[in-house]
């Protein structure tokens, strides 16, 4: 056999197993097309729409550290046992920082329907820090450090205008929290949590309406009259908590008014509020109560001591990174605060908050003979006065 045979005979026999082989091969499919997340922008920044539907998710929340020093009823600083001194049957206390850390996570959906637009909002809050405990065989309570739990602060359902779920009351969120400071209720303006079946309105041209039945929230008293265990309170029967309110809103600012019926207690309460912008840079309020005691010194809805209450404050933007914030309280009770910050955004996203804040009360019976103390101001002094500082980054 000669080398050209022996070359062709080679070749034949490399066809014949390509061509077994080529029979034999596998054909691999094609990919699937992949279905990236694609934003959505209907219902402003930070929307995704979940793949395969027409919902748009938005998932945001902060991570907040709070420090805090202050005499007793100025809502900040805290109150320790002497753990030795106790030991050795002496009741002895010392003030000291107040600290808390917060993961708040938030979610958001929106989506368009037949009937309108379907929302949904939850918050839920996850904290750890200073908290209060009975030390055995004194009255009083006092601080320490642990879980502070879980809270659902927001889990709500809205189609179209109407709200149902877990939210805060209509008399505080139709009109506006008391001001950009952190601590807003040295004189107390309403409740927060409840469950809600509420309406809202818009009926064009600057003009809106609200309609809310609600639960309120708690019923926890004790004679010492205080932010703690008064004025949390909720339906006792099926009849549920009325809110109404109205509000006009022009480029100059707003004016709304709220009213609100606590039907366990029989007591009603209202508020009216002005807001303004006189320079692009400067927004100002003045907000006014005024609610019946008949039954109880406190309500849901009327917080503060006596019936009538003024809160008033303002914002001011000296720059793109930072504002002055300044809010003032007072109330029938001779109940009154004072709270100031500066707001100072380190970078986008990060916001460091330092605040002053002031309390009073003169100890003095009110028109029903009650004697109102809200932050806790002891017997033997009329003002408190702490500060806090707050670390957030919002995402």
């Amino acid at each position: 056999m000669n080398i050209k045979s022996l070359l062709l005979g080679s070749a034949a026999a490399l066809v014949a197993v390509s061509g077994a082989r080529a029979a034999d091969a596998v054909v691999v499919a094609e990919p699937e097309p992949a279905e990236y997340v694609k934003i959505c922008d209907v219902y402003g920044a930070g929307y995704y729409y979940i793949p395969g539907t027409e919902i748009c998710l938005r998932i945001g929340g902060y991570v907040r550290y709070d420090i805090s020093a202050g005499q007793a009823g100025s809502f900040d600083g805290a109150r320790y046992e002497d753990l030795k001194d106790a030991l050795n049957g002496e009741d002895n206390d010392n003030d000291g920082y107040y600290k808390q850390a917060r993961f708040t996570l938030r979610t958001w959906t929106g989506q368009e329907t037949e009937m309108g637009t379907l929302k949904t909002y939850t918050e839920t809050r996850f904290n750890w820090g200073t908290g209060y405990q009975t030390v055995p065989g004194f009255d009083e309570h006092f601080s320490n450090f642990g879980s502070r739990g879980v809270s659902l602060n927001f889990a709500w359902i809205q189609l179209g205008g109407l709200r149902v779920g877990k939210d805060e009351t209509a008399f505080n969120t139709f009109t506006g929290y008391a001001g950009n400071v952190i601590q807003d209720t040295l004189v107390p303006y309403g409740g927060f949590d409840t469950n809600v079946v509420q309406y809202y309105f818009d009926a064009g041209n600057g003009f809106s309406a609200v309609a809310s039945l609600e639960t309120g929230e708690g019923f926890i008293l004790n004679g010492a009259n205080t932010a703690t265990h008064l004025g949390h309170d909720s339906i006792d029967s099926y009849v549920p908590y009325v809110v109404g309110g109205l509000k006009y809103t022009q480029g100059w600012g707003s004016i709304s008014g709220v009213a609100a019926y606590d039907s366990s207690l029989e007591e009603w309460a209202a508020k009216v509020r002005l807001d303004v912008t006189p320079m692009q840079n400067l927004s100002l309020f003045l907000m006014a109560g005024y609610g019946s005691d008949d039954n109880l010194p406190r309500n849901f809805y009327k917080q503060w001591g006596g019936n009538w209450a003024v809160w008033g404050g303002g914002t001011y933007t000296i720059n793109e990174k930072t504002s002055f914030n300044i809010q003032a309280s007072y109330d029938e009770a001779k109940e009154a605060g004072v709270a100031a910050n500066i707001a100072y955004d380190i970078v986008p996203g990060f916001t460091i908050t330092a605040e002053v804040d002031w309390a009073h009360n003169s100890h003095k019976a009110g028109p029903l003979g009650t004697v109102y103390n809200w932050t806790g101001i002891p017997g033997d002094k009329k003002n408190a006065v702490g500060g806090i500082l707050r670390f957030q980054r919002s995402f």
